[in-house]
């Protein structure tokens, strides 16, 4: 497997992947050709230091997996660096052979490289298996998360 960087000819696979399951297929618009909101958005990703999108192909060059990693600084923790991964999603057709994991090793590990003092998610309530998954992965759900929705 590859991990790299998206570019922008990754985009609809991306928003193709992020709109393939039960909630995603609510809150995305994944069409050809993509609206306009998701190229502002990988150009704003794209130009901005502290946010990584990632891919993950295979050996055909198939892209099976992305997240997003977003490097947060902050005062606290001395002046720390905070991670959060988002969006990660594995193609329905290779779930359940492992890549989750090596998806968040390489994650874990992106994270370290730049200095991160911790690796925080957020994952729906309405998404047990990936709770599950998480929590097997050494994640601890030590904090309650709120969200604010406008």
């Amino acid at each position: 497997m590859v991990f790299r960087k998206a570019t922008k000819k990754d985009l609809p696979f991306i928003v193709q992947l992020i709109a393939d399951d039960k909630l995603g297929v609510q809150r995305e618009d994944y069409q050809k050709p993509l609206p306009d909101s998701y190229l502002k958005a990988f150009d704003n990703i794209s130009n901005d230091p502290n946010q990584e999108l990632i891919v993950v192909e295979n050996d055909n060059t198939e892209i099976i997996g992305t997240l997003q990693l977003t490097f947060i600084q902050y005062l606290t923790y001395q002046g720390g660096i905070r991670a959060q991964i988002e969006a990660v999603r594995i193609h329905k057709n290779f779930r359940g052979k492992g890549l989750g994991k090596q998806l968040f090793t390489w994650a874990i590990n992106r994270a370290k490289q730049r200095k991160a003092h911790v690796l925080q998610l957020t994952t729906d309530k309405k998404r047990p298996k990936a709770l599950a998954f998480y929590k097997s992965l050494g994640f601890i759900d030590s904090h309650e998360g709120m969200k604010f929705h406008f």
